[in-house]
């Protein structure tokens, strides 16, 4: 599969990103910050990556969650892209000691 083709929520459910769910052909994550300081840190971080892949995720933070959405605009739907960038911002929460609700 290329970073182009879209995946199927079966093949999705594969790549095991337990803080992820599918929905509206895209993946979403519910991170509980805890505070506004440590959700504006994981944004900051995850704005970083996401300009280095070139690829932007949809981002909403509040007091004291971040819902991150993410899909590939231009393939129609999740690709690997979003995998990859999904299991970036997973490692980076769990860094900043976030947990998904």
């Amino acid at each position: 599969m290329t970073d182009d083709s879209t995946l199927t929520a079966d093949q999705f459910a594969e790549a095991g990103l337990p803080d992820w769910t599918w929905r509206d052909d895209a993946i979403h994550a519910h991170l509980e910050t805890g505070d506004f300081a440590t959700g504006l840190r994981l944004v900051n971080r995850i704005g970083e990556a996401a300009e280095a892949m070139n690829h932007h995720p949809d981002l909403d933070l509040r007091y004291p969650h971040l819902d991150v959405r993410l899909s590939s605009h231009d393939a129609g739907g999740v690709t690997d892209r979003d995998v990859r960038l999904a299991r970036t911002i997973s490692e980076y929460a769990a860094d900043e000691g976030v947990g998904s609700g």
